[in-house]
């Protein structure tokens, strides 16, 4: 049997009851197709220590811990101490998932807001990337990130990217990474491969955010690690590499933004 190139699950959710009972299962497979690494991300900040028990159990998996910006509005306000306390854990290696979602929650857009810019203020003090997820929130997005690079530098990835042209833009100007999901490898996502496609190649991370957006051929069904194989084929085909050489990029990409992670199983 032919080794797998080993590849990193930047973003999942393997807290989800989705997955319970599974865990065990689930991390072997992703394994067995080279993802050997994994970043669980803690969306509400009262779960992160079952979230943290899960990157203690596993080794290779991390975490990260935020408010989801869809969240803000029903869970009490992040403080940038407590997310500074948490970092202080070796396997926590990101702040967030936060951001604007005005989707479903436009009506929340203050709160969101207000706990983005704590989140950032985090990731600026701790040196951890921030991990952003936006949605229908492009311009407030693209104004917000920017006016707080400009107030002190911080690392960033755009997380499950879906966003509009003008914002991958401005995310790739201060310096901050695009994440490629399922929805890249989604048969009607030809703007949105275009938009990768045009992407330096060293700012491109993988990731499921298992358990949704399962990329073919197991779209509808529950997603998992192990697919961010097939995320990574279509990442390779978009950047004319083979498999082998864009898994390798996107593994130096990883490590150069997820510093405290970086070479480790943990």
């Amino acid at each position: 049997m032919t080794e797998q190139p080993e590849i990193t699950d930047s973003h999942c959710h393997l807290d989800f009851p989705d997955f319970e009972g599974e865990l065990d299962a689930v991390v072997n497979r992703a394994r067995a197709k080279g993802v050997t690494r994994m970043v669980t991300i803690c969306t509400r900040l009262r779960l992160e220590p079952q979230v943290r028990g899960i990157a203690e159990r596993f080794d290779g998996v991390f975490y990260a811990a935020g408010t989801h910006p869809m969240s803000a509005a029903d869970e009490p306000m992040a403080s940038v101490a407590e997310l500074e306390r948490i970092a202080r854990h070796p396997k926590m290696v990101g702040i967030g998932e936060s951001g604007l979602d005005y989707h479903y929650t436009a009506e929340s857009k203050p709160v969101q807001q207000e706990s983005l810019r704590i989140h950032i203020e985090a990731a600026r003090r701790t040196g951890l990337p921030l991990i952003i997820h936006a949605r229908d929130a492009d311009d407030d997005m693209a104004r917000i990130l920017t006016e707080e690079h400009r107030a002190g530098a911080y690392g960033c990835v755009m997380h499950c990217f879906s966003s509009g042209r003008a914002l991958a833009e401005a995310a790739l100007d201060l310096g901050f990474y695009l994440s490629m999901s399922g929805i890249a490898a989604f048969k009607k996502s030809d703007a949105l491969r275009a938009i990768f496609a045009d992407a330096p190649p060293d700012r491109i991370l993988v990731e499921t955010d298992a358990p949704y957006l399962a990329p073919p051929p197991y779209r509808g069904k529950r997603n998992e690690p192990a697919y961010t194989a097939y995320t990574a084929a279509v990442g390779a085909e978009l950047f004319g590499l083979d498999y082998a050489d864009f898994a390798a990029r996107t593994q130096a990409n990883f490590e150069r933004l997820f510093t405290k992670a970086a070479g480790g199983r943990g």
